[in-house]
Order: C-alpha cells, then sequence, then structure tokens
C-alpha cells in the first residue's frame, strides 16, 4: 500500500520533523499489513483510512505533548498514538505499554526497525508499570471508557502525571457517565482539543485528567 503519498497530503505542514515522520509512520503501516497476514493487529481499509485513522488522529493534538521529558502510551495496540509522536518529539521519551503479547512483541520489533532511540516497549499493563515509575504525560487511544480510566490512572495523577485521553463523538456521554467516579477521586476533567477527521471519518476529542 502506498502510504507516503496520503502521509504527504494529510499531514500538517508545520509538523516538526515532517518528512522523517512521513517516511518512519508509511514504514509502520507496511509492517503493519505483513504483521496482519499472521494476526490481526488492526484494521487498515485503505491507504488513506489509515494514515487519517491512525496516523494523523494520532498527530493532531501534538502541541499537548511538547515539551513533556517522559511519555507513557497505555494500550499503545500496534504502537499509536506513540509512534508518530515520538517520530516528531525526538526529545520526549515514549514508554510504550501493551499486555498482549504479540502485539508488544509486533512494537518491540518495528520501534527497532525504524530506528526510534526514544522509544521502549513494555509487554505489561499499563496500571502496574505506572504503578512503580513515574511519567510526565500519560495518553491512551480508545482503551478505556472514561469511567474506567480515572481509577486506572488515579496512581499516576496523584504522582503529579497528567492524563490526555483520546475520544470519539461520544465523550459527551462518557463525560456524563464518569461524573461520580471523577467527584469520588477529585479529578478534574477537561475538554483541551477537538478535531474533525478528514473524508468524515469522525470527531476526536482530547481529554486532560489531572488533580
Amino acid at each position: 500500500m502506498p502510504f507516503i503519498e496520503d502521509l504527504s497530503e494529510l499531514l500538517p505542514a508545520d509538523l516538526p520533523h515532517r518528512d522523517r515522520c512521513i517516511a518512519g509512520c508509511a514504514r509502520h503501516l507496511e509492517l503493519i499489513v505483513e504483521a496482519n497476514q499472521s494476526f490481526n493487529l488492526t484494521r487498515i481499509i485503505s491507504p488513506r483510512e489509515a494514515a487519517i485513522k491512525h496516523v494523523l488522529d494520532s498527530l493532531l493534538p501534538w502541541r499537548l505533548f511538547a515539551g513533556a521529558g517522559r511519555v507513557a502510551d497505555a494500550g499503545t495496540g500496534a504502537g499509536y498514538p506513540g509512534i508518530p509522536l515520538a517520530f516528531i518529539l525526538p526529545e520526549t521519551h515514549f514508554v510504550l505499554l501493551e499486555s498482549t503479547q504479540k502485539k508488544a512483541r509486533f512494537v518491540e520489533t518495528a520501534v527497532a526497525e525504524l530506528g526510534l532511540t526514544n522509544v521502549e516497549v513494555h509487554p505489561v499493563r499499563a496500571e502496574d508499570w505506572l504503578a512503580t515509575n513515574e511519567v510526565d504525560i500519560v495518553t491512551a487511544r480508545a482503551v478505556v471508557p472514561l469511567d474506567r480510566a480515572i481509577p486506572l490512572f488515579l496512581q499516576a495523577l496523584r504522582k503529579g502525571a497528567k492524563v490526555l485521553l483520546y475520544k470519539g463523538p461520544d465523550v459527551d456521554a462518557e463525560i456524563a457517565a464518569a461524573a461520580l467516579e471523577a467527584r469520588k477521586r477529585k479529578v478534574n476533567i477537561e475538554l483541551k482539543e477537538r478535531h474533525e477527521l478528514p473524508g468524515n471519518l469522525g470527531i476526536r476529542t482530547i481529554l486532560e485528567l489531572s488533580v
């Protein structure tokens, strides 16, 4: 699949290290297509849809991560949003956490092939790793509903981390459903950004949790 052309068209012109990001993210998508022949890593319908739903989606809120020293990507799956963000923020160290062993092994191999020296991969549950480690930001993309994310990441929040969650169009319902949990845990929920993906592929909202 010729991913480079779609990425070149879609990614913002002011993205840091844009050319390196396009080449690296295209290769990452090629590796996913290859891996999907053996096991279901993530759905790729077309090069353009993959470029939008996986890469562009991961990168749109990049400014919220700029300047962070260490970011944990909880439940990274095939490597999103951590791998695209690592290309454009080389001074930030990314820790990709994935408890499904096959997926973690794929991501580890991909990171090595892509030459991302600012990324490490751990085949563990995010909450277990975060219990004994500290980061500036925890992020998660379509991992768990908000009412479950609050207790899941509460320990990291209390250690001073921000939590940035990628959410879809049903975010208002998620916020309402999590209101009691947020009050009980004294967690603040703030809507930071809202993006409309090209091609009528939906709306993405970034929520920030803090204490």
